[in-house]
């Protein structure tokens, strides 16, 4: 413990830092919002009461909150321990140009040293990534116990990396310490103000991540603090404060952040894990109280439950909290580059994802639907344009008239009574049959336009053939046989399965006559059996799922016989992407 003349120095000290550090570089705006907090507090607090009530330009009751936070993505570093997650150097520098493109202001790019692919990726970044918003960060740990500063490699490599900021952590908790570290609290604090004062002496920002404060805090709070005010001391400027095991809750973490606040004059930052399903949440609930930086991944990657997902943090604070997280006019990107990013890490992104899920501002029931065409916020609790997705109309054998109505008027359609009765009952009838159109936005455009007296003219369908062959090395061959125009074209191919065989006849048959064949390509491939009662004679449901580059689709295909359900879906997505190719029928 210090005495009052150690506290004292301290505070000497630490007001040098704090000093230094205006003058070296502009405040973010997190940073500049939390100056400006404790200084209308400081004022509140001389003149005997508190600042309360909406203010900041909220225009209805919040707590007392900040201006603006700042956004620290960790998807390239924590985000990519997610299980089944992996990104070359090449997926790490196109994920970092997304986020910049969405205005995170800081991107945790990974640990330099740790492997090799870090290592490339620091090596590459200078030349190959142009941020123009974001500031890039290594990350590593404090200095090794027992380990002079000057002489760590964790620290010299995060020197090396020669990123403009660096974000190290450090353990808060005394169990960590004693049990993992295996080393006393004196030594964990000395290590965590070695390190600090070493990397500013080299020139860089200093963000500590204080790793298993929330646990380590209710345990011990005088060690965590301890942690804490030695990075404050040394230079860090922003004390983050981490729920490592994901397991507080939102009470706790207002309670414990206030207290954080009170005690420091350092930016305060946050870091949630999801294992009890609150890490967005809780990032609301420190930002209420204070905190101006916020950690995170979009789409919420990371190991076990991910991290706060910072595609609905982000739209939490801008849209509901209002308080500033990325640059005006970026926020209709977030849809875009969460689904860019999923994309990147190969990993489907989910339909039900608040804000950004393709799902999430659909309506299938017809009571919904027809309330939404009276009033767009009927069901919608924002208006989906604002985070770049948008409203759609799911049609099912639940849909009434509205519900289609609206679908139609989505795709530039007119439907008259008689179109629409035709419509609503062929609906009803295919899925008894077992189609599921919800889910099959291409085979339900092109049936709805079949209402309209529409009908394909690409090519007619005369005959399809397939054959497996086991003998030796087992090959499928498919022959399509279909009119184009006046032309009879017959076309066989060879592939790994029948629909593999059917894709490549079919496209052979027709590439000569449209090459924006050439742009369509199938990116997954789903069979449901839909009465396993009767074994292998039960009628099967295929989804197909296509893309152009541009946006993907779905189509379906249902039958007693698996080719030829597969072979339905694939014609309607070849019919579907010419379509919307404005590909005319043959000259």
């Amino acid at each position: 413990m210090s005495n009052d003349h150690d506290h004292d120095h301290d505070h000497e000290h630490e007001h040098e830092h704090e000093h230094e550090h205006e003058h070296e570089r502009p405040l973010t705006a997190g940073q500049r919002a939390h100056a400006q907090r404790r200084a209308a507090r400081a004022t509140a607090s001389g003149h005997g009461h508190t600042h309360g009530g909406a203010g900041h330009g909220h225009d209805f009751d919040l707590p007392d909150l900040p201006e603006a936070v700042d956004v620290f993505d960790t998807t390239l570093r924590d985000g990519s321990q997610q299980e089944g997650l992996s990104l070359t150097v090449d997926d790490k520098l196109r994920v970092a140009e997304q986020l910049d493109h969405l205005g995170v202001a800081f991107i945790e790019g990974g640990w330099p040293g740790a492997n090799p692919k870090d290592a490339e990726f620091f090596a590459r970044a200078p030349s190959e990534l142009h941020l123009s918003t974001a500031t890039l960060v290594a990350f590593g740990s404090t200095r090794r116990a027992g380990v002079a500063a000057d002489r760590d490699e964790t620290l010299r490599h995060l020197v090396e990396a020669d990123t403009p900021a660096v974000c190290i952590v450090a353990k808060s908790s005394e169990i960590h310490v004693v049990d993992a570290l295996r080393t006393d609290l004196d030594e964990a604090v000395a290590m965590v103000a070695d390190s600090v004062r070493f990397l500013r002496a080299n020139d860089r920002r200093v963000f500590l991540d204080a790793e298993h404060f929330f646990d380590g805090y209710k345990a011990n709070p005088e060690f965590a603090m301890r942690i804490l005010r030695a990075a404050e001391e040394e230079g860090a400027e922003t004390l983050v404060l981490c729920d490592t095991n994901g397991g507080t809750l939102p009470y706790e973490v207002e309670r414990i952040v206030a207290d954080v606040l009170s005690s420091f004059e350092s930016q305060v930052g946050v870091h949630f894990h999801n294992d009890s399903g609150v890490a967005v949440a809780n990032s609301l609930a420190a930002v209420a109280v204070g905190a101006t930086h916020v950690q995170g991944c979009v789409n919420g990657y990371g190991e076990r439950a991910g991290n706060a997902d910072l595609s609905a943090t982000i739209p939490d604070l801008s849209l509901k909290l209002k308080v500033r997280t990325i640059p005006e006019g970026r926020l209709e990107r977030l849809t875009p580059v969460a689904h860019h990013i999923a994309e990147l890490v190969n990993i489907a992104p989910n339909p039900q994802q608040p804000y950004v899920g393709a799902s999430v501002f659909a309506h299938k029931a017809g009571l919904h639907t027809s309330a939404i065409a009276r009033r767009s916020d009927a069901y919608e609790h924002i208006t989906p344009e604002l985070v770049g997705n948008g409203t759609r109309f799911v049609v099912s054998e639940m849909a009434g008239r509205s519900t289609l109505a609206l679908k139609a008027a989505e795709l530039g359609l007119e439907l008259d009574s008689a179109a629409m009765s035709s419509v609503l009952d062929s609906l009803k009838r295919l899925e008894h049959e077992g189609y599921h159109f919800e889910v099959a936005d291409g085979s339900l455009e092109l049936l709805l336009r079949g209402a309209t007296g529409w009908h394909q003219e690409y090519f007619e369908l005369e005959s399809y053939r397939v054959i497996a062959d086991h003998a030796g090395t087992r090959s499928t061959e498919a022959t399509v046989k279909v009119l184009v125009g006046d032309d009879r074209v017959v076309a066989t191919s060879e592939g790994n399965g029948p629909v593999n065989a059917l894709d490549g006849a079919l496209r052979s048959a027709l590439e000569g006559r449209y090459p924006a064949l050439s742009d369509i390509h199938l990116v997954d491939y789903r069979v449901r059996v839909l009465d396993t009662a009767k074994g292998t004679g039960s009628v099967t449901r295929v989804l197909i799922d296509s893309t152009d580059g541009d946006r993907s689709w779905t189509t379906i295909g249902v039958s007693e016989n698996i080719i030829e359900a597969s072979w339905q879906a694939l014609v309607d997505s070849i019919v579907y992407g010419l379509l919307r190719a404005g590909v005319d029928g043959p000259a």
